[in-house]
C-alpha cells in the first residue's frame, strides 16, 4: 500500500519474491512485553492474599452487581487491606447474576463463584471467607453446597458439554488491563508469529481450519480473505461487523465487554492476510460499555506499539477506529452496513460484486463478524489442525448461543459444532422453569426458524439447521414452552422484521406487511383456511424476490412453524380458537365460581379497569365489556385458590353474573 511493507511474499522455499528478508526482531519485542505482563500478573495471582473477581459487564451490571462492588470496596477499606479486587466480564451464568468470584492462592479450597450475590450476603461473605472473621464456614460451603443464602453453581454438569474457546477469557481477566489478556493465554503472540509468516501463508491457514463466518451467513472466512487480497484495487479495508440486533441475543457484545483485546488481535491477522492498514469496529451505540472497552483495548494497544506505525518493530502499520452505528438491524448486511459508513441510508446494493472485490468507497474490503475475527488469534495460535478437529466436518469449531425465553439457566453457552439441540437446551440451560413442557426453539435471531421438540436431537451446525428451516444465524436461541402460542411468536418476529426493513425492495416492504396483516387476522380468529396458503407463497416470493437476506430469511419463523405447528394454524382459523390461550381476541378471563373465596378481594385490589365487581353472594365476576386482558387478576390471585382461569375458544364462556346482581 505504500504505508507497509507487505510485498515480501515467499515462494515456498523462505526466499522472499520481493523485497529482503523478513526480520524476527518483532518476535524479541513481543517476547519483552510479555514478560512484563506474566510479572504484572503474576503479583496478583501468585501473592497469598486472597482475590475477590466481580462479573461487571452489561448482564451483572443490571443485576446490580455495581452495587455488590461498592460495599466489598468499603468492607476492605474499614479494614485498611489491598485485596485484590478484579472487575472481569460476562461469566456466562447471566441468570446468576450479580456473580463473586473468590480465589485463596495457597488454600485447600479451590476457587468459589457465588451467585445471586446482594450488597448483605457479600458483605457476610467478605468477612466470613476472605477474613475468615467467622469460623462457621458458612460461606465456604455456600458455593460448592446449596443452601438458603447461596445456591450452588461449582461442580455444574453443563461444563462436560461446553468447550470455551472464544469465551476463555470471559470471566477470568480484567478487561481493561491489556496484561491480563498477554499474560493469561499469550495474548498477541499470534500476531507475533504472523508478522514472520507470509500473508498468503496466513490466508490459507485459516482456509484449512474451516472457519466460517459466525455472522450468520457461514461463508468461508479463508476463501473471502483470499478474494480481497487478490482484488487489484486498494487501499483494502477491513470491517469488524458488532452490529447485534437481535432480539434476545448478546453474544458479541459479551465478548467486546469481556475480552476485547482478542477481537483487536483477530483484526491485525486479517488486516496483515489481506494487505489492509485501515480497519473499522462497526458498534451499536446502544452498547455503551462495550464502546467504553473497545476504545480503552485500543488506547492500551497503540501505546504498547501493538496497534498504530511499525507494530512490534515491523514495517506493519495498522490502525483501528470505532464506527457507531444507530441501532438499524437492517445495517448486519454488508452493502447496508456500508451505505451507513459511507453517509448514505443503510440499505444494501445489489451484489455482486461483492464487498470483498468492491466495498468501502469501492475499495476491496472484508466485513466479519466479531466472532469469526476472535476465532483467529486461538487459530493461528494452535493450528488450523487443532481447530477443524473441533465440531463437525462440514462445520468446525464451536458455537456460542445466548439462551434466552423460557429456560431456567439464561446466559452464555459455547459448545463445539455438532452438539444436540436436547443438550444445549436441557444439560446445559436445565431445561424449562415452572414445570411447563417444552414447545419449540427459535434458532438464528428474528428471521431464524421455530423448531419442535421432534427436532432436539438435530446438531448444531450451518447445514443441518438449514435442512431443517432454520438457520444457524449469529447464536440467539429463544426457548419456548407450552404456553407460547406459535402463530403469535410467528407474527412477532415477522413484525420486528417488516419493522426493520428498509424499504428498498418492493417484497420485503409489501409482502411482509401483507404476511403480518394476514397473521393479525387469524389470530383475531378473522380469517379463513385459504389463507394458508396465501401466507406460504407469499413467503416463496419474498425470499426470491428479495435484495438482502433480511427479506430472504424474514418469513423463516412463519414457514417453519406452519411446517411444525399447522395444527395451531387451524384451530385459530377453524374453530377459532387459541390452543395456548394466548391470542387475547380468542380467549377471555373467568372467575371459576367454586374456588372463589368470599373472603378474598386480591382480584378487585388489582384490576386497573375496574373489571371485576362482588355479587351479592361475595363470588367475584368479571365484566367481560370492561376487561383488557392484562393478566394482573390471575397474578393477584392466591395460588391456594387458583380460582381464575383463561378460557378459549369464547363460545365456552359461561353466562356472566348479571349486572342486577352487584351489589
Amino acid at each position: 500500500t505504500g504505508r507497509r511493507n507487505v510485498a515480501a511474499i515467499r515462494d515456498g522455499t523462505g526466499k522472499s519474491i520481493q523485497g529482503e528478508p523478513m526480520s524476527s526482531d518483532f518476535a524479541a519485542e513481543y517476547e519483552s512485553l510479555r514478560q512484563k505482563a506474566v510479572s504484572h500478573w503474576a503479583s496478583i495471582f501468585s501473592g497469598t492474599k486472597p482475590i475477590i473477581m466481580v462479573g461487571t459487564a452489561t448482564c451483572g451490571r443490571a443485576a446490580g452487581a455495581l452495587d455488590v462492588l461498592n460495599v466489598i470496596h468499603r468492607e476492605l477499606e474499614a479494614r485498611n487491606s489491598d485485596v485484590p479486587i478484579l472487575e472481569v466480564g460476562c461469566m456466562g451464568h447471566c441468570y446468576a447474576e450479580p456473580l463473586v468470584a473468590i480465589f485463596k492462592p495457597g488454600g485447600e479450597y479451590p476457587p468459589l463463584l457465588y451467585g445471586y450475590v446482594t450488597p448483605d450476603t457479600v458483605r457476610l461473605l467478605v468477612r466470613d471467607y476472605v477474613f475468615g472473621e467467622d469460623p462457621s464456614l458458612e460461606f465456604l460451603l455456600g458455593a460448592l453446597e446449596p443452601n438458603e443464602m447461596l445456591p450452588a453453581l461449582a461442580d455444574l454438569p453443563r461444563s462436560s458439554y461446553e468447550k470455551h474457546i472464544l469465551l476463555e477469557n470471559c470471566g477470568r481477566i480484567d478487561p481493561e488491563h491489556i496484561e491480563h489478556y498477554i499474560a493469561s493465554n499469550e495474548g498477541y503472540a499470534a500476531l507475533a508469529k504472523v508478522l514472520q509468516m507470509d500473508p498468503l501463508y496466513v490466508i490459507d491457514e485459516i482456509g484449512q481450519s474451516g472457519l466460517r463466518g459466525r455472522g450468520g451467513a457461514g461463508f468461508p472466512t479463508g476463501e473471502k480473505w483470499k478474494i480481497c487480497r487478490n482484488a487489484p484495487d486498494e487501499p483494502r479495508y477491513l470491517i469488524c461487523n458488532a452490529d447485534e440486533g437481535d432480539p434476545g441475543a448478546f453474544m458479541d457484545r459479551s465478548i467486546l465487554e469481556s475480552d476485547p483485546h482478542s477481537v483487536i488481535e483477530g483484526m491485525l491477522i486479517a488486516g496483515y492476510a489481506i494487505g489492509a492498514d485501515q480497519a473499522y469496529l462497526y458498534v451499536r451505540a446502544e452498547y455503551p460499555l462495550a464502546v467504553a472497552r473497545m476504545s480503552t483495548a485500543i488506547d492500551q494497544a497503540n501505546r504498547m506499539n501493538l496497534l498504530g506505525d511499525h507494530i512490534l518493530g515491523s514495517d506493519f502499520d495498522f490502525a483501528i477506529h470505532l464506527f457507531q452505528g444507530s441501532g438499524a438491524f437492517v445495517c448486519g448486511e454488508e452493502t447496508a452496513l456500508i451505505a451507513s459508513m459511507e453517509g448514505r441510508p443503510g440499505m444494501p446494493r445489489h451484489r455482486p460484486p461483492f464487498p470483498a472485490a468492491e466495498g468501502l468507497y469501492g475499495k476491496p474490503t472484508v466485513i466479519n463478524n466479531v466472532k469469526t475475527l476472535a476465532s483467529v488469534p486461538r487459530i493461528i495460535r494452535n493450528g488450523a489442525k487443532w481447530y477443524s478437529e473441533i465440531g463437525t466436518t462440514q462445520t468446525s469449531g464451536t458455537a456460542v448461543f445466548a439462551l434466552a425465553g423460557k429456560v431456567i439457566n439464561t446466559g452464555l453457552t459455547e459448545v463445539p459444532m455438532g452438539t444436540k439441540l436436547r443438550e444445549v437446551i436441557f444439560s446445559i440451560g436445565a431445561g424449562i422453569p415452572g414445570g411447563r413442557g417444552f414447545k419449540a426453539v427459535q434458532i438464528g435471531g428474528p428471521s431464524g426458524g421455530c423448531l419442535p421438540e421432534s427436532e432436539l436431537d438435530r446438531a448444531i451446525d450451518f447445514d443441518s439447521l438449514k435442512e431443517a428451516g432454520a438457520m444457524m444465524g449469529s447464536g440467539g436461541m429463544v426457548i419456548l414452552d407450552e404456553e407460547d402460542c406459535m402463530v403469535d411468536v410467528a407474527r412477532y418476529f415477522l413484525e420486528f422484521t417488516q419493522n426493520e426493513s428498509c424499504g428498498k425492495c418492493t417484497m420485503c416492504r409489501l409482502g411482509t406487511r401483507q404476511m403480518l396483516q394476514i397473521l393479525d387476522d387469524i389470530t383475531r380468529g378473522e380469517a379463513e383456511i385459504e389463507a394458508l396458503h396465501t401466507l406460504e407463497q407469499l413467503a416463496r416470493d419474498i425470499q426470491e424476490g428479495s435484495l438482502c437476506n433480511l427479506g430472504k430469511t424474514a418469513p423463516n419463523p412463519v414457514l417453519t412453524t406452519l411446517r411444525y405447528f399447522r395444527e395451531e394454524y387451524e384451530a385459530h382459523i377453524r374453530e377459532r380458537r387459541c390452543p395456548a390461550r394466548r391470542c387475547y381476541d380468542l380467549m377471555a378471563y373467568y372467575i371459576l365460581p367454586d374456588k372463589c373465596r368470599k373472603s378474598c378481594d386480591a382480584c378487585v385490589g388489582t384490576c386497573t379497569v375496574e373489571a371485576i365487581y362482588q355479587g351479592k353472594t361475595g363470588i367475584k365476576v368479571i365484566d367481560q365489556e370492561k376487561c383488557v386482558k392484562c393478566n394482573t387478576c390471575m397474578e393477584a390471585c392466591p395460588p391456594e385458590y387458583n380460582a381464575i382461569t383463561k378460557i378459549s375458544p369464547l363460545s365456552e364462556l359461561p353466562e356472566a353474573m348479571p349486572p342486577l346482581e352487584k351489589e
